[in-house]
């Protein structure tokens, strides 16, 4: 399913910490893309995570090959002893800019902390031609994480308006502002490229021309999600 021999390529974030940049992920990627298709009906909105599109999960032995490739692959980049568990999902980006929820509207991390010894990985696959509907950029808060605590806060409790006076801006997706965030930078999408970071780290997908995305698994922004915890 996965490269047996992938090339790992580091790109440098913040402060000592990397993405690693696997492309050619899969060996079959059009199989996938053929999955979505025929699975289409079963993806649903995601109000849980606050993802902004609809998604479904993979199957158990995706997550179990998933683990099997940071075992293998990538753990020593993250000072990691092996995989605990994975939680996997097909996913595609829809909501127009004006849709976007204000949780959706800035860059967010996938976990705050781990306990003690443990660790935790986020990934992202891509699984569409057209760069245009964006790859994923990389933040730093510009703020005392307090502020930064009350900022997420307010994106939880306040209306759109209320939070579009608060930015400065109306809804629109995230590409940084002057009060907050720093952006770091961008790796850009590329078909079947796979992105493995720091979950602790803000992020947010770049998404330049929202009029491009769609529903369609065949021709939308097609992507994998993961997230893993480890054992340090």
């Amino acid at each position: 399913m996965f490269n047996p021999r992938p090339v790992i390529q580091a790109a440098a974030l913040d402060e000592g910490r990397y993405c690693l940049v696997v492309d050619e992920f899969l060996l079959e990627p059009h199989k996938m893309v053929d999955h979505a298709v025929a699975q289409r009906e079963a993806f649903r909105a995601a109000p849980v995570n606050l993802y902004p599109g609809i998604e479904q999960p993979m199957p158990a032995a995706f997550d179990q090959t998933m683990m099997a490739f940071f075992d293998a692959h990538l753990a020593p980049a993250f000072g990691a002893v092996r995989a605990l568990g994975v939680n996997t999902r097909m996913s595609i980006v829809t909501l127009k800019p004006e849709e976007l929820m204000p949780q959706q509207r800035i860059c967010h991390r996938d976990a705050r902390e781990s306990p003690p010894g443990e660790g935790a990985m986020a990934s992202v696959l891509y699984l569409f031609d057209d760069p245009r509907l964006g790859g994923t950029s990389f933040y730093r808060p510009r703020r005392h994480p307090l502020e930064i605590d009350h900022l997420l806060l307010q994106a939880r409790h306040l209306d759109n308006d209320a939070f579009s006076r608060l930015l400065g801006a109306p809804p629109q997706y995230y590409n940084g502002d002057p009060q907050y965030f720093d952006k770091l930078g961008t790796l850009p999408a590329r078909w079947n490229r796979a992105i493995f970071y720091d979950a602790t780290i803000f992020h947010s997908g770049q998404i330049d021309l929202p009029e491009l995305l769609s529903p369609d698994p065949g021709q939308g922004r097609l992507t994998i999600n993961a997230f893993l915890r480890y054992r340090k």
